[in-house]
C-alpha cells in the first residue's frame, strides 16, 4: 500500500557505500523522519519505502546516477583567492556555500589552494557513489497542518527545524 502526500514517516537506516564502509547511520540515534512527497530524501529511496509496511525491513541499493548522480569533472572550478572573505584562513576541505544566479544555494569544498588560484569543488560529496541503504519503517501518521504549511517535520511538542 502507498503511503501517499503528507505523512510524516519514521525510519531507521544504514547508508552505506558500494564497498560496505557506513557513512551514516540512526544507530543509537533517534530515527530519522520526513514529510512524504516532499522531496526530503533521494527519491528512489522514498519510492522503495513507499512500498513498505510499519515494522518491515529492507536493504535498498540506489546507483550513483539515481542517488546524487555522477561524479562530474565540469563541477571542478578554479577561483581567484580574492572571491574569498579576507579574514579566513583558507583550508583544503573548507566547505563553503555560493548562490547561482537563479539565487539557489550551491555547497562546494576546497579541493586545493594555490597561488594563483584555489580549486573548488561543487559535486556532492557522495557523487559518484552506488549507496545502499538498510532501513527499517517504524511509524507513519498523517502530517499536522502546520507540518504541511511549513513544509517539514515538527518534533514532540512543536516546531523545531
Amino acid at each position: 500500500m502507498a503511503i501517499g502526500q503528507n505523512k510524516v514517516v519514521t525510519m531507521n537506516y544504514t547508508l552505506k557505500d558500494d564497498q560496505g564502509n557506513i557513512i551514516q547511520t540512526t544507530d543509537n540515534r533517534e530515527p530519522f523522519q520526513f514529510m512524504s512527497g516532499g522531496k526530503q530524501i533521494l527519491p528512489k529511496l522514498e519510492e522503495e519505502v513507499e512500498a513498505m509496511i510499519i515494522g518491515s525491513k529492507k536493504n535498498v541499493k540506489i546507483p550513483a546516477k539515481d542517488a546524487y548522480g555522477e561524479y562530474s569533472e565540469q563541477a571542478i572550478q578554479q577561483v581567484k583567492k580574492e572571491s574569498f572573505p579576507a579574514d579566513v584562513e583558507l583550508q583544503i576541505g573548507m566547505e563553503f556555500v555560493a548562490n547561482s544566479p537563479e539565487g539557489h544555494q550551491m555547497p562546494f569544498v576546497i579541493k586545493e589552494i594555490k597561488d594563483e588560484g584555489i580549486t573548488v569543488d561543487f559535486n556532492h560529496p557522495l557523487a559518484g557513489m552506488d549507496l545502499e541503504f538498510d532501513v527499517e519503517l517504524v511509524d507513519i501518521r498523517d502530517a499536522t497542518v502546520e507540518e504541511m504549511q511549513h513544509g517539514h517535520v515538527h518534533g514532540p511538542g512543536g516546531h523545531h527545524n
